[in-house]
């Protein structure tokens, strides 16, 4: 257990005596890494290869638009396809580009594992395992209904990576790894102890995130609002005109999409973040960047809330939206420089390295694709036969 309580079981106790890794990150196409405004599997992503390639290793990143970190960045589009996200056609079309790229770095260069984090791109793992390669998939999203069906069938051809123990429990037959939790960057985000007179809301306006229920307890806590998130899809767009607009007054502001430094003003400055979700949110990356900036979290219990906040100390976790508007007044008196050193000592990037460094590792070290699967993996091919660590 570490100091704060959480659990470290499932990060390996394994010494890191190998050479460096050649690892091949796949992300989906809709989005710079790191993201420019949303994009907080994006976000993730960049980080985690930076704090790879601090550690020594050699990350070959594939995924569309500019590059902006330390890897070597393989855009397989001509741009970015913001405007074809929940378009199933680009997910398909990039798992097959992603896969010949890969054929063709593995037989030049030499490649230990891929590192997915797209939807459909975990059903390239057969081919990859042919090459002699592992898949890690992180899953960012949802493990139930339909999602869990789909990480069901794909059985031990690829070893699972959690980004909560809350999102493992809720599926702990499928094929895990481990779970390393999302981090960022505190140097790269500001600190801020004088807070202004607002509340904020930042996320997509969907049901699940709860906007409305933020508009209602910042109204009886008679604190103005402001609404930052993505609103673009059809589902965003009817949910705004339903249950959002009906709700604003004149103290409400919607801001709209912030981009990378609106956001962190946005968040440095909030009396407290409102996060009411109504899901099994898997982790929550918008809490960590709002106590990273002194800004302590109002929220809903669910998903892996409990997990990353602190009760009373960063956080008021509530059980029913009436109590919202109560905790907004209560984490005014909690100390900023708690929230920040929390993240800090949980959440930083360098333990989201490590964390995946450890996964790799093990994976490696059983020659097997997939965790605990029998059979052994096949002979690596061209390239990829040198110098595996």
């Amino acid at each position: 257990m570490s100091p704060t309580g959480f659990s470290t079981s499932d990060l390996y106790s394994i010494e890191h005596n190998g050479g460096p890794l050649r690892i091949a990150m796949v992300v989906p196409p809709y989005f710079d890494v790191p993201p420019k405004a949303y994009g907080g599997v994006e976000a993730v992503v960049a980080d985690l290869v930076d704090s790879l390639c601090e550690r020594g290793h050699h990350v070959t990143l594939f995924g569309a638009g500019e590059p902006g970190t330390q890897a070597n960045f393989v855009p397989l589009w001509d741009r970015i396809v913001p405007e074809r996200l929940g378009d199933p056609f680009p997910e398909v079309v990039h798992a097959l580009r992603v896969r010949r790229a890969i054929e063709r770095l593995a037989d030049t260069e030499g490649i230990d594992l891929v590192h997915d984090h797209t939807f459909a791109g975990p059903l390239n793992a057969p081919a990859y395992a042919n090459l002699g390669l592992p898949t890690v998939v992180t899953v960012h999203g949802p493990v139930q209904d339909d999602c869990y069906r789909y990480y069901r069938e794909l059985g031990q051809e690829c070893s699972l990576v959690a980004i909560s123990d809350r999102q493992r429990e809720l599926a702990p037959e499928l094929a895990w790894a481990g779970r390393v939790h999302n981090a960022l960057r505190p140097d790269q985000w500001p600190f801020q102890t004088e807070k202004q007179d607002y509340a904020l809301f930042l996320g997509r306006f969907t049901m699940d995130k709860g906007p409305h229920l933020a508009l209602d307890a910042a109204h009886e806590a008679g604190i103005p609002l402001i609404l930052a998130g993505k609103c673009s899809e059809p589902i965003e767009q009817a949910y705004f005109e339903e249950y959002v607009r009906p709700r604003l007054t004149d103290d409400d502001h919607v801001f709209g999409l912030a981009d990378a430094a609106a956001k962190r003003k946005l968040l440095a400055g909030a009396r407290c973040l409102l996060f009411p979700i109504r899901w099994e949110e898997p982790f929550g990356m918008v809490m960590i960047e709002a106590m990273v900036c002194g800004t302590p979290v109002v929220a809903l219990r669910g998903g892996a809330v409990s997990e990353v906040l602190v009760e009373g100390v960063t956080a008021r976790i509530c059980d029913d939206p009436s109590e919202l508007s109560a905790a907004i007044g209560e984490v005014a008196s909690y100390d900023p420089a708690a929230c920040r050193a929390h993240v800090v000592d949980n959440f930083g990037a360098d333990t989201l390295g490590r964390g995946y460094e450890q996964v790799y590792r093990q994976l490696l070290a059983r020659t097997t694709i997939g965790y605990g699967n029998p059979f052994a993996m096949p002979a690596p091919v061209g390239a990829a036969a040198n110098g595996r660590a």
